[in-house]
């Protein structure tokens, strides 16, 4: 069991004064500082009938995503051209909100846990999207890739993202909420229209979700053909998280491409300018790319950029991408490392956990979210 009120009640004494003092655009939020913002907020949510009907979990998840929804705002914040702006801060709170939850001990097996937390994680990331989906020219798109991690976190949808959207334009005081809260309505009814509304879209095949989800102009309900050759597995992870072994355990009959390993093999520091690794690496990639023989990348991959360009060069040789992320509990990572041979530096990893971002459906044919023992 999740002792939800611990963890609101934790989450609300951690971050309460950074949101005090952080000040908003008096335009768009006459109400004044974003801890008042986000007291109306919950508020507003709680009052919503739809909110009212949802199961105790989904209650509880949406409150931590309305508790945290704009805590990016607290570091992105800034006084430009006469007015307060907080740029990016939804992605910046959603990475914000995970470290801390990841820090944070919660008393429940981490592969129960995990998908709970990134739901709430995935809510705060999208929380402004339904007020502008209906002006975006891939609408259509943008809603089935992100309705899609419910394959990865199945108590996330759309349904509830446009509820927490809709509980922020009421928690405020402004003159356009009206008009806000039409046009969640039209995200909302679209959703519906494209059948991903309470959660992912039912496509014929992986091969054409992945096709469809690349945004390649197909379409969604036919059962294209599958033109791969074979799969490559992108490994995803912060260090300490059991990678080696993993591989080891259950893909031990691939070659492996290994950043880490060329860095041995070249006595190359990992403080040096890694370009020379990476592009020892890419290059071994293409070898066996050319030749189509699977294979296995392994590096931390925790950013979207860095899975991007990766899962970009192995599909343009029409290779299938599975992306494994592997997660442990904090303590135990912390420990891995320290027994390492090689060891990362705490400080190194905590740098790399405020920049993680564990990867969604959309960016490949499959994406695993797998926790490790400790």
């Amino acid at each position: 069991m999740i002792d939800w009120q611990h963890i609101e009640t934790l989450a609300l004494q951690h971050y309460a004064e950074q949101l005090h003092e952080t000040p908003q655009s008096e335009r768009w939020h006459a109400e004044g500082d974003v801890l008042t913002h986000t007291q109306m907020v919950i508020e507003a949510l709680h009052d919503l009938p739809e909110y009212q009907a949802l199961s105790e979990d989904e209650q509880h998840i949406l409150h931590l995503a309305a508790l945290l929804h704009d805590i990016g705002k607290t570091i992105t914040t800034r006084f430009e051209a006469g007015e307060w702006h907080a740029p990016h801060h939804a992605p910046v709170g959603s990475r914000m909100a995970r470290e801390w939850f990841i820090k944070e001990s919660v008393v429940m097996p981490l592969w129960q846990w995990m998908p709970i937390r990134e739901a709430i994680c995935l809510l705060v990331r999208y929380h402004s999207f339904p007020v502008h989906a209906i002006d975006m020219p891939d609408v259509r798109l943008r809603l089935h890739r992100i309705a899609a991690n419910s394959q990865l976190a199945p108590l996330f949808s759309l349904k509830l993202l446009c509820m927490l959207s809709k509980a922020d334009m009421l928690g405020r005081i402004c003159s356009d909420t009206e008009d806000a809260l039409q046009r969640i309505a039209m995200c909302e009814e679209l959703a519906k229209e494209e059948r991903c509304y309470e959660g992912s879209f039912c496509f014929p095949s992986p091969y054409t979700q992945r096709a469809y989800l690349s945004g390649r102009d197909v379409w969604k309900e036919q059962q294209l053909y599958d033109d791969t050759w074979g799969e490559v597995v992108l490994m995803s992870g912060l260090p300490g998280t059991g990678k080696d072994t993993y591989i080891h355990e259950h893909l031990g009959e691939l070659p492996m491409i290994s950043l880490d390993n060329i860095r041995r093999e070249k006595r190359i520091s990992p403080k040096a300018e890694q370009g020379y690794v990476a592009n020892i690496a890419r290059e071994q990639a293409k070898e066996y790319l050319r030749r189509q023989q699977p294979f296995v990348w392994n590096a931390t991959n925790i950013t979207l950029q860095m899975r991007e360009q990766l899962v970009s060069l192995f599909e343009t040789y029409h290779a299938r991408v599975r992306i494994i992320y592997l997660e442990t509990d904090w303590q135990t990572l912390l420990q891995r490392n320290a027994s390492r041979t090689e060891v990362v530096p705490t400080t190194a990893i905590e740098q790399m956990l405020q920049k993680l971002t564990p990867p969604e459906t959309y960016e490949s044919t499959q994406t695993d979210w797998i926790c490790v023992p400790n």
